[in-house]
């Protein structure tokens, strides 16, 4: 029997990542792809700021292809939710019935994702929720997802971890009151290596800037291969 398909809510982030590789290991629906806005005026990941070059990186070592949805900078709520309803009603035609997201907990988030998939005929699909997030994101580094921290909210986590790598050491020294997975937008990241991609994207860092009271750590295709001890 023919599964449902699905195309990922994709960030380019640890959650989004670690959903994928949840849906893939309960092969409960057919993976047809990954859905991202980008800002065009700067060709970056909405929010993230990945470059695009590195978003597609990700999407040919997933093995799934992107559908890049451009927005403008600034955007309009409405001009969002206009130009993301059309790319799901053309996702619908082509026969995609589900979308998959990695949010942990945000009840609002969800909500509000929930109302526009029902505007366009589509479901949700939401593998982590609920998850206590400092054992899921314990579950994610033991599990071989290597991310990099890239975008920084210094109103509750330093700018300085701009640039970290999500790692043991960085839960360790995460103070009490920011949420181990960042759910409520304290930090950012870029997945690049883990069981989901079919080759680590070496990345070397760039400078950090700051923009719209974020901290942004720019990342760069290109590098050598980082160990660990």
């Amino acid at each position: 029997m023919s599964r449902p398909r699905a195309v990922v809510s994709w960030s380019s982030g640890k959650d989004s990542a670690w959903a994928l590789h949840a849906v893939r290991l309960a092969r409960r629906f057919e993976l047809s792809g990954l859905l991202t806005t980008v800002t065009s005026t700067y060709g970056r990941v909405s929010i993230h700021g990945v470059r695009e070059e590195l978003l597609r990186r990700q999407a040919v070592e997933l093995e799934l292809p992107l559908r890049a949805v451009p927005i403008p900078y600034p955007c309009s709520n409405e001009i969002y939710e206009e130009t993301l309803l059309a790319e799901l009603a053309g996702a619908r035609k082509e026969g995609i019935t589900h979308i998959v997201f990695g949010d942990l907990f945000l009840e609002d988030v969800r909500a509000y994702r929930e109302r526009l998939l029902e505007r366009a005929g589509l479901a949700g699909v939401f593998p982590l929720w609920g998850r206590n997030t400092r054992d899921l994101a314990a579950e994610m580094v033991a599990g071989g997802l290597r991310a990099i921290l890239v975008c920084v909210d210094p109103a509750r986590l330093s700018e300085q971890f701009a640039g970290r790598e999500f790692d043991e050491v960085f839960l360790a020294g995460l103070p009490a009151e920011v949420d181990p997975c960042g759910e409520r937008g304290e930090f950012h990241t870029f997945a690049r290596a883990g069981p989901m991609f079919r080759r680590e994207i070496l990345v070397r860092r760039g400078e950090v800037v700051q923009r719209d009271g974020l901290a942004y750590a720019d990342l760069i295709e290109g590098g050598e291969p980082e160990t660990r001890n």
